[in-house]
């Protein structure tokens, strides 16, 4: 499912952080480019400001990749006070160091002053002017922007928030989806075992690798409820394919930290999956706190399969309708005959994947 460059590969993971920020560089820029005409005489040249802002975007993309990437990871266990300090302090100094990097190259370059004369009017300002305050006050808002609509977009998984923004769910819909319910297997001997703290640390390790196979195959991730992992899909053949790639990946996620669970829980987690496809409404929901809902049969259904797994000793089950709907083939699936399921008028025949 990546897509190829050459002998690159790029993960949709990387994807998602790559135009994050290049989001970040362009908001960045426009932000600075009406801030600079705003106080800038009628007068100046155009290819001056074009080659400010060009600078400018650079600048941005080398500071977003720093936010996306390097910081990101570093603070991905603190809690979310502290990764926001040290977020905006880390990138307040960089963003200072480079403001002034920015006056420097302007008037030097574009305005043709000499280094002394430049060197002096920003230590006038910045000693004697408000203009030091001005600028920290200006890159604290723009973090705070920032921060906000990213911490925003994970909340919903990448790109609902800005379907959401556009009030795409305002009124319910109803979508034809593919839906995948993925819980961890064995959870009540797991917790009794480790106990409450340790059980939530082994959970939450857990749910990052499934969440990372999720991502990559381009799941939208609908809800995390104690282990239960709820994604989705619209129905589409390839979509069919980006779901049992998922199974696979988490499997080979967890395979590949198998030792460090070991190590730190004694314990290597498994799963068990339900997957269904139909139609579900979707819709916003809730007053002081707003949410993404999606309900109907197909839900139900999803979450009963998912439950059998356990009374049926198989790992992974899907439905009828799934198998029709993909490009699984038979020795991939074995049917498990017509299964009464709870809250089901009818039965409803189930098959085990195989893979």
């Amino acid at each position: 499912m990546s897509q190829k460059f050459g002998i690159f590969k790029i993960s949709h993971l990387n994807k998602i952080r790559i135009r994050t920020v290049l989001f970040i560089g362009i908001f960045w820029t426009a932000i600075d480019l009406v801030i600079f005409l705003l106080n800038q005489p009628p007068q100046s040249h155009l290819h001056s400001i074009w080659t400010r802002e060009l600078f400018m975007f650079l600048v941005s993309l080398g500071m977003g990749y720093l936010f996306v990437y390097r910081l990101k990871r570093m603070l991905r266990n603190s809690p979310l006070w502290l990764n926001f300090f040290v977020k905006s302090s880390i990138l307040l100094l960089s963003a200072l160091i480079l403001t002034f990097i920015i006056r420097f190259f302007s008037s030097v370059v574009l305005q043709g002053e000499s280094a002394y004369e430049t060197y002096q009017h920003l230590q006038n300002y910045a000693l004697f002017g408000n203009w030091l305050l001005k600028k920290i006050v200006y890159w604290i808002a723009i973090f705070f922007v920032t921060q906000l609509i990213l911490i925003i977009n994970e909340k919903y998984s990448p790109g609902v928030f800005f379907e959401i923004l556009a009030g795409k769910y305002l009124h319910p819909r109803v979508e034809d989806r593919i839906i995948m319910f993925i819980d961890l297997k064995d959870s009540t001997p797991i917790a009794e075992k480790l106990g409450h703290s340790v059980y939530f640390q082994f959970i939450r390790e857990f749910i990052y690798l499934v969440s990372l196979a999720i991502i990559e195959f381009e799941g939208t991730i609908y809800q995390y409820v104690g282990d239960e992992i709820v994604c989705s899909w619209k129905n589409s053949e390839k979509n069919t394919s980006k779901c049992l790639d998922v199974v696979i990946e988490s499997r080979k996620n967890i395979q590949k930290k198998s030792a460090y669970f070991k190590r730190r829980f004694g314990i290597v987690p498994e799963f068990r999956v339900g997957i269904n496809v139909g139609e579900v409404t979707v819709g916003e929901i809730g007053v002081l706190k707003k949410d993404l809902a999606m309900s109907g049969d197909t839900m139900n259904t999803t979450a009963r399969i998912r439950s059998a797994c356990n009374e049926l000793n198989h790992h992974f089950i899907v439905s009828k309708e799934f198998v029709e709907a993909s490009k699984l083939k038979g020795w991939q699936t074995q049917s498990l005959g017509l299964i009464d399921l709870k809250g089901k008028d009818r039965s409803v025949e189930l098959f085990s994947l195989k893979i």
